[in-house]
């Protein structure tokens, strides 16, 4: 009797003993979740990253069963959340919703960055995206097509203005890529935000600018601006009369501004894709579709895989344009 029970505790005790011997990440993987899940916003309350954001995190907790939170920490265009985020324990608790400027633009526009956007993150999916449109102030620029106002452009030798969200942001590059296509010259005058670059658009202190599709689409569609191109791969549902950069005579002019989601770098492969799998059922949700559809966003919910591929190919091509506009953050 004694012997059977030796021996019953030593067929016991590997396996009880076994989770010790698990690595921290497979113990997360586990767990996962097992309290509330954050989502970081590297950007203001308000701003589309973050109703995103929010819209997803809204689905993804009555699919996991425990609270996800949105949590803003603003300021240096995303550095400041980027670098809390990679921080954090690669448990899948800490996550980071972004845009383009965060996940691409930044590590091509500031050498020095404080994160790098591939190595210190588990990328996880690419999110939504967005086309820009390029507008202009109607009573100050007398063109109705692309050809129109590129020849509107070089008549006025650099005497133009564009407005931005900012520097760095989608809207800035997105233009300093069609100056490039066009060989035009005008002027970056950045604002805290796509509102305020609206708001001097139409009050004619600048005479165009590339706004997102959702953002702009009130004001064209109440004549305080004029759309000229749109730079999706086809012509929206939204505006169906605007033509696309390709078809206005730009070939290879497709832009998105883009958001995607992911955590710090060493996240388990298998919690990735269950972290993965839970922010595609939130995607799919048609709540959140429907959300998207009203601020002009489409869902996207690409694979880690495929999300680490097209973040490679958006970092080589800014890179580019900055480097052939010589262009600063400054």
């Amino acid at each position: 009797m004694q012997r059977r029970g030796l021996l019953r505790a030593s067929l016991l005790t590997p396996i009880l003993g076994a989770p010790a011997l698990l690595s921290r990440a497979a113990r997360a993987e586990m767990a996962w979740p097992e309290r509330t899940v954050t989502i970081v916003s590297p950007f203001a309350p308000g701003s589309s990253s973050d109703i995103v954001a929010r819209a997803i995190g809204v689905q993804m907790q009555q699919g996991i069963g425990k609270p996800v939170v949105v949590e803003n920490r603003p300021g240096a265009t995303g550095e400041i959340g980027a670098r809390f985020v990679i921080r954090s324990a690669p448990d899948g608790h800490t996550l980071m919703h972004a845009p383009i400027s965060t996940w691409a633009i930044n590590i091509a526009l500031r050498p020095n960055l404080g994160y790098d956007p591939v190595r210190d993150f588990t990328g996880l999916s690419q999110t939504v995206r967005t086309p820009n449109v390029l507008v202009v102030n109607p009573a100050q620029v007398k063109a109705g097509n692309l050809a129109e106002l590129v020849e509107w452009l070089k008549a006025r030798k650099g005497a133009t203005s564009y407005s931005t969200s900012g520097v760095g942001s989608s809207d800035h590059l997105t233009m300093e890529m069609f100056k490039q296509f066009t060989g035009t010259e005008i002027s970056h005058i950045p604002y805290a935000g796509g509102a305020p670059a609206t708001t001097d658009l139409i009050a004619g202190n600048v005479q165009l600018s590339f706004q997102n599709l959702g953002s702009i689409l009130p004001q064209i569609r109440d004549g305080r601006v004029k759309p000229i191109l749109i730079t999706s791969e086809a012509r929206s549902a939204l505006l169906p009369e605007v033509p696309t950069g390709i078809e206005a005579g730009l070939q290879g002019f497709t832009v998105y501004s883009w958001q995607a989601i992911g955590g710090p770098a060493g996240m388990a492969p298998d919690l990735a894709n269950r972290i993965h799998a839970a922010i595609l059922a939130a995607l799919r949700h048609p709540d959140t579709r429907r959300r998207m559809d009203e601020i002009g966003f489409e869902v996207v919910g690409s694979t880690p895989t495929e999300f680490a591929a097209f973040q490679k190919g958006e970092i080589a091509r800014w890179k580019e344009v900055v480097r052939r506009g010589n262009i600063t953050p400054d």
